[in-house]
């Protein structure tokens, strides 16, 4: 379903608040794609001398080496007030511990299905993950957190980060959030060049197995070519946000809420969904008193007006069937009754459930992992989490000789209707063994 154009929806709806803009794209542009490609084949072909190219192309910044070491990490360390450090540990505490109660919760196991045939499951961690962290217009240093305390605590090995210079300058809070998180190497390197560094790896960079991390759009169209000679933690869009609320849910709250998200960018849509006009009527002029003066207004302002939309509905049910309809990124419920929700609604990034509960929260501090399905990805993926960091791989052993003989007897019989002779014989030849029968297609000896 495409939720750009209001006729899509089976679910009846007012809408008082139309976004100007329809058709939002799933995909880069020709552009993007083509400056992405040539980056990618540039740097897989010269390696760090395109590295550097690109990075004074684009940052203004090529030093001799993009890696910080221990002695840079502790005077850029040392430059950050102590009580943004404190906060910082605080954070990486909290999605630590969310984090160690996820890898809790999967279990190896081995079982015995016939008598000495023994199936068995491992949760193995990658071996080498590379992040990156966004600069640009503000510092996303809670990526540091989601990104390197997540991968540490499924206990990959090597973690690789990267991040760029902003205006010039040294994010000194982002580059001690990727210390303080854990981060094996930390490069000063951003944009195409970091992610297909790591991706690829140069003569300075040793290459990773996964890519984790927001960007902009040529960061995450990077992420996309690279996918599959690396995994990728998702397909990243705008930043998106969805509440539904009923009557009793503050009007002056939900618009606050609404443009804390538009703000990350003039493509983020903010939906309403109530059962309230009258409440629905109260948030849009709050949020437009809102606007005048808010110092991140040039995003969240073409944010609110091409991409925001605001629908009336009948019922709380129907709010939650229009909710899993857009499977939004950020779900927030503002309700009598908010952990209705869990049982109500199936797709969803998150859902941030009650008054006391904000996005922001999930963005910034609570604990819960941030980087979250976008763009209707929602319906087949949850976002990421210390599972996306580790394999679930599987083993067999048989040891009982009967029960490979049955086994073989099952597999040749199996294999011959789909007429694959070589996985037959394979066996044919434990039945042969083990029972001491013949094989008509050799002449063959136990002794050999």
């Amino acid at each position: 379903m495409n939720l750009d154009t209001e006729a899509s929806s089976n679910i009846p709806s007012k809408l008082l608040k139309v976004p100007a803009q329809r058709n939002a794209s799933r995909g880069s542009s020709p552009d993007v794609r083509n400056t992405v490609e040539q980056v990618i084949e540039d740097i897989r072909e010269r390696g760090d001398d395109a590295v550097r190219e690109y990075s004074k192309k684009f940052d203004n910044y090529a030093p001799e080496s993009f890696l910080l070491s221990e002695a840079q990490l502790d005077e850029i360390i040392d430059r950050v007030p102590r009580e943004v450090l404190d906060d910082i540990s605080f954070v990486q505490e909290q999605v630590r511990t969310m984090a160690q109660r996820q890898l809790e919760s999967l279990s190896d196991f081995e079982i015995e299905t016939l008598p000495g045939v023994f199936l068995g499951q491992r949760n193995v961690p990658i071996q080498a993950a590379g992040v990156y962290i966004p600069g640009g217009k503000y510092p996303l240093l809670a990526s540091a957190h989601m990104t390197i305390v997540t991968a540490k605590v499924a206990g990959v090995e090597r973690v690789a980060a990267c991040t760029p210079l902003i205006r010039g300058e040294v994010p000194d809070a982002t580059v001690a959030a990727m210390r303080m998180a854990g981060a094996d190497e930390i490069y000063l390197l951003g944009g195409i060049q970091a992610v297909a560094a790591m991706a690829i790896g140069t003569e300075t960079i040793k290459a990773v197995n996964m890519l984790a991390g927001p960007g902009n759009a040529y960061v995450a169209e990077a992420k996309r070519q690279l996918f599959g000679e690396v995994g990728i933690d998702l397909f990243a869009g705008p930043t998106e946000v969805l509440i539904i609320a009923d009557e009793h849910a503050d009007p002056f709250i939900v618009a606050v809420d609404l443009l804390s998200q538009a703000e990350h960018g003039p493509d983020s849509p903010a939906v309403l969904i109530t059962t309230s006009e009258e409440l629905a009527l109260r948030v849009i002029d709050y949020v437009d008193q809102l606007l005048v003066d808010m110092p991140t207004r040039d995003f969240a302002a073409p944010a609110w007006r091409d991409w925001g939309a605001v629908h009336v509905v009948e019922s709380l049910d129907d709010a939650y069937a229009l909710a899993d309809e857009y499977a939004y990124e950020h779900v927030q419920v503002l309700t009598e009754t908010p952990r209705d929700a869990l049982e109500k609604m199936h797709d969803y990034g998150a859902l941030f459930l009650g008054e006391g509960t904000c996005v922001s929260y999930g963005d910034k501090v609570i604990g819960t992992n941030h980087v979250l399905p976008t763009r209707g990805a929602a319906r087949y993926t949850g976002g990421l989490w210390v599972g996306k960091y580790l394999r679930t791989v599987t083993y067999q052993e048989v040891k009982n000789t009967e029960s490979s003989a049955l086994l073989g007897e099952l597999c040749g019989r199996a294999s011959r209707v789909e007429r694959f002779e070589g996985h037959a014989r394979s066996g044919d030849v434990r039945v042969a063994k083990y029972r001491g029968s013949n094989l008509p297609w050799f002449e063959y000896s136990s002794e050999l």
